[in-house]
């Protein structure tokens, strides 16, 4: 028989986080299947979780090696497990412990529950798109990395103004002084890119957004572009300072004037586990509370566009 190999991920500083880890390890160990964790996270689930094999992400065990991985936390955990299993066919399957979870599958109450589904690989999988993002000064590329939900060109500096230039398709679209540019996919449409004041995408839909930051503009508008297309931040030569790239708020790049990021899809998606499929209009009303009292719902099935 094949072993199994599950990728536990939790935020161990917390105490709820830790306990649930240890109780998911508990569940995967009584199943037959090998935990597996990051060793970033080691030392705190040894301790915590007692006897037992434990293997560890990157010393005894490949990426390619793992059939699922069970996110503990909210979604800036769900964001560092992404990175973890990068370029693996493993999904993820999140369970909330933090505030909101959009990416989250699971509250902490149905742990048990999702685990024994995990274990009989009673899921569907959905796909979701991903950026890939250089940086260029000239015609050197000085970086690369990827975002699941945004890449943010920041300023540095709380009291300068980031000064830039926009891009669409290698074309310039507006200049303007601002705090900050969003590139964002449909995932990223409820992160950052949403409180900025963008547009909510239905993830099923690919395409790539563009959002900036308090601009000084007539024209700064959000944008919402094809799959096929880029998106580009230009630092200008008058901005004072430096400016930051921010992906997914956990990989950041100095940017020093001149700099160019350009966003396009990536080739390679993020994989989520679903145990609840539904209406993606549903997620949106239950974690953001949406009030929809006194609806009354479509008369037939033709108006519900099915």
């Amino acid at each position: 028989m094949t072993e199994r190999h599950i990728l536990v991920v939790a935020h161990t500083g917390r105490d709820e986080s830790l306990a649930a880890a240890v109780e998911v390890v508990d569940l995967l160990r009584a199943a037959g299947v090998v935990p597996v964790v990051d060793a970033e996270s080691l030392d705190d689930l040894r301790d915590a979780a007692g006897d037992g094999a434990l293997m560890v992400l990157g010393r005894d065990i490949g990426v390619g090696d793992l059939e699922l991985v069970i996110v503990l936390g909210g979604d800036g955990t769900i964001l560092r497990a992404a990175e973890l299993a990068r370029g693996c066919s493993a999904p993820l399957l999140g369970v909330n412990l933090g505030h909101v979870g959009f990416l989250a599958e699971s509250e902490r109450d149905d742990l048990s529950s999702a685990v024994a589904r995990a274990l009989d690989r009673d899921y569907l999988v959905e796909e979701r798109m991903t950026l890939s993002v250089r940086v260029k000064l000239g015609t050197e590329v000085i970086y690369e990395t990827w975002a699941l939900n945004e890449a943010t060109v920041e300023k540095a500096s709380r009291e300068r103004m980031l000064e830039v230039v926009i891009e669409v398709d290698g074309r310039p679209l507006s200049s303007f002084g601002c705090d900050g540019v969003v590139m964002s996919t449909p995932t990223g449409s409820t992160a950052y890119a949403f409180s900025a004041g963008g547009p909510v995408v239905w993830p099923s839909l690919d395409a790539l957004l563009l959002v900036p930051l308090s601009a000084h503009a007539l024209f700064a508008r959000p944008i919402v572009v094809g799959p096929g297309s880029s998106l580009a931040v230009e630092v200008l030569d008058r901005t004072q300072g430096v400016g930051v790239l921010w992906c997914d708020g956990r990989r950041a790049f100095d940017l020093p004037t001149g700099a160019r990021v350009v966003a396009r899809r990536s080739s390679t998606p993020v994989r989520l586990a679903r145990l609840h499929p539904g209406p993606f209009t549903d997620r949106l009303v239950n974690k953001f509370a949406l009030p929809v009292h006194g609806w009354r719902g479509p008369i037939d099935e033709e108006a519900r566009g099915t």
